[in-house]
């Protein structure tokens, strides 16, 4: 079956950042930081020399607000802005990404996950087998018994990946794929800000006979 990956652009280069930092970033000989971008093309090499991709998209999220944040102000409102060692290598990595005539994905108001929903949803409707590649576990939503969730970990310079596809989602979490939503929705999301259902809440409101 010919396969689709789809990359979560900045979780990966995030990923790769902190995980080909040390104490001297790799640089070029002008002061440009490289790591995130090494260590991106790193993972993305190894990925296609594995699967074989037919089709290769790459998401990333863009500054605007999404709807997310039209529902609910305060969402992400804990994080910490990208540090500038960062946020310098994101157009190169877009513009290697363009040179390779490799597809690079925005929308305003949606995140990258939103695009890896929509584009795992329409390989599957056209017979492809999906492969999502993202460090964000919320993906964990999308397995299918044809769309598998790929999480990398890089450490000194080597990265692996561990595969998470419908029966793994069960097995690791007792619940169906989409029934992760629900359990998102009531927990919440401290990395995100979301704030869940409360504890107290929970407890008086749930009975059972």
């Amino acid at each position: 079956m010919e396969k689709l990956v789809v990359i979560d652009g900045n979780s990966i280069l995030n990923r790769a950042f902190y995980g080909i930092m040390g104490s001297n970033m790799l640089q070029t000989a002008d002061g440009t930081y490289t790591n995130a971008v090494y260590g991106f093309l790193t993972i993305m090499f190894k990925l296609v020399e594995d699967l074989q991709p037919k089709y290769m998209a790459v998401a990333f999220d863009l500054k605007a607000p999404t709807k997310r944040h039209e529902m609910y102000k305060e969402y992400k409102g804990t994080r910490h802005g990208m540090p500038d060692e960062l946020a310098s290598q994101m157009p190169i990595i877009k513009e290697v990404l363009a040179a390779m005539n490799i597809a690079v994905l925005t929308k305003e108001g949606y995140e990258a996950d939103d695009i890896l929903g929509t584009l795992s949803r329409f390989g599957e409707d056209n017979g492809l087998e999906v492969v999502l590649l993202t460090g964000d576990r919320d993906s964990f939503q999308l397995a299918t018994e044809k769309t598998v969730i790929r999480i990398p970990r890089t450490k000194q310079g080597k990265t692996e990946t561990e595969n998470f596809d419908r029966e793994k989602i069960i097995e690791t979490y007792g619940v169906d794929p989409k029934a992760l939503i629900e359990v998102k929705g009531l927990m919440g999301d401290s990395s995100d800000n979301i704030p869940g259902v409360p504890r107290s809440w929970r407890k008086n409101s749930f009975k059972f006979n």
